[in-house]
């Protein structure tokens, strides 16, 4: 996907909005599990996750109307989004893209206890031909608030690219939102330390 993609079919490379999906049952996974094809050291962002201050000289913006403020590195910038949300991406010499920031607030029946099963049944029903969670984790601190939070990989119904994403909903004192970090699979062990540090540091309120 290049820089030029559409805002919306950002999911097509990157990310699938958390938007209009059918919720699920609760998933009773807490503890963060490995899939066949991901080793326990390929999921040691997850649980890493702890609400922590933005290294300095990190940029920060405010999700319109919600409040909750993502921080960023600087080589990542702002990319056009849906209405709502905000959007940040690192590029690679042919304009794709090799790191991805969302953040949407909640627009459905999304939940910290269903998060984990909703994840997944959402990017089945929008934009990947397949998808399988790596490993889930509840009671995730943010500041302002507490999240759940999911690993997984996809494939995408246009191109067959491969991603992988940390997605947490992270519910506030008065209203929940979700972040989501995604890179391709293949280099997915060289960039999810500084997507992980990003996602720690979002705020809520």
């Amino acid at each position: 996907m290049t820089a030029t993609a559409t805002s919306s079919r950002l999911a097509v490379g990157l990310l699938a909005a958390v938007v209009g999906s059918t919720a699920a049952a609760g998933c009773g996974m807490t503890a963060a599990t490995a899939s066949a094809s991901h080793s326990g050291r390929d999921v040691r962002q997850l649980r890493s996750l702890s609400g922590r201050a933005a290294p300095s000289g990190w940029g920060q913006a405010e999700l319109p109307g919600d409040g909750a403020v993502v921080a960023y590195p600087p080589d990542m910038h702002p990319v056009p989004g849906d209405q709502g949300t905000i959007s940040f991406a690192r590029f690679g010499p042919s304009g794709t893209y090799l790191m991805y920031l969302n953040a949407t607030p909640q627009q459905g029946p999304e939940s910290l206890r269903n998060w984990p099963t909703f994840r997944v049944g959402h990017l089945l029903d929008d934009d990947a031909s397949s998808a399988r969670l790596l490993a889930s984790r509840r009671d995730v601190r943010f500041a302002g608030g507490t999240g759940s939070c999911v690993e997984d990989a996809y494939v995408t119904k246009v191109g067959a690219h491969r991603y992988t994403e940390l997605a947490c909903l992270v519910q506030g004192r008065s209203r929940a939102s979700v972040i989501v970090a995604a890179a391709p699979t293949a280099s997915w062990a060289s960039v999810s330390g500084v997507l992980a540090r990003s996602v720690s540091a979002y705020r809520v309120r």
